[in-house]
């Protein structure tokens, strides 16, 4: 799995277990719909770490919070 798999993932993971639609999680983090589907779309996968903070800040949580899981933990090396 990829960097960006897992930050798709623990992302639509967390939307689902606070019953957040994604859309509903760009407008709480002050970012278009359009980036939020465009990170989340497996053929396009637009992540920054701005991005990353702020829908972490829209779902009240720290970078910390975010990436202290186990989809983080035993990612292969990025050689692209």
């Amino acid at each position: 799995m990829s960097v960006k798999d897992a930050v798709a993932d623990r992302f639509q993971k967390i939307c689902l277990d606070r019953n957040i639609k994604i859309n509903e999680l760009a407008n709480r983090s002050g970012v278009t719909p359009s980036t939020a589907y465009s990170m989340m779309d497996k053929n396009r996968r637009d992540i920054s770490i701005i991005t990353i903070k702020k829908f972490c800040d829209g779902l009240d949580m720290t970078l910390g919070e975010f990436f202290s899981s186990p989809e983080f933990d035993n990612l292969e090396q990025e050689l692209r």
